[in-house]
């Protein structure tokens, strides 16, 4: 099974909930630019977006900036860990890319 069964794939909401945590942001902020960099294909409902920043914060990939801001606006960022696992989840896409591209490229030099 190699590497690949010690380490789950991160579903494709966490993905981007960690890529856009590498600058400290809100829930609405998450909201609208995951919208926004994704062109609308991944909307995060308030639910399932604060479902998964408590599990985050729970496995100590995310934190919050200020448990206590004046707003009451947490803004959260990722730690860490969050890293380790975020970097992890992005050699697994570029090799699954760089497979992709292996396997076209026999096929259309089959083709010919």
């Amino acid at each position: 099974m190699g590497r690949a069964a010690n380490s789950g794939a991160l579903t494709e909401s966490v993905f981007y909930i960690l890529l856009r945590l590498h600058q400290p942001a809100h829930g609405y902020a998450m909201m609208k630019d995951i919208a926004e960099m994704t062109d609308g294909r991944v909307n995060l409902g308030a639910g399932s977006l604060y479902g998964a920043l408590d599990t985050l914060q729970k496995k100590g990939w995310i934190r919050a900036v200020d448990e206590h801001p004046p707003d009451r606006r947490i803004e959260y960022i990722i730690t860490g860990t969050g890293k380790q696992f975020f970097e992890k989840e992005l050699i697994r896409l570029e090799e699954m890319l760089q497979n992709a591209e292996k396997m076209k490229e026999a096929g259309n030099e089959n083709k010919c």
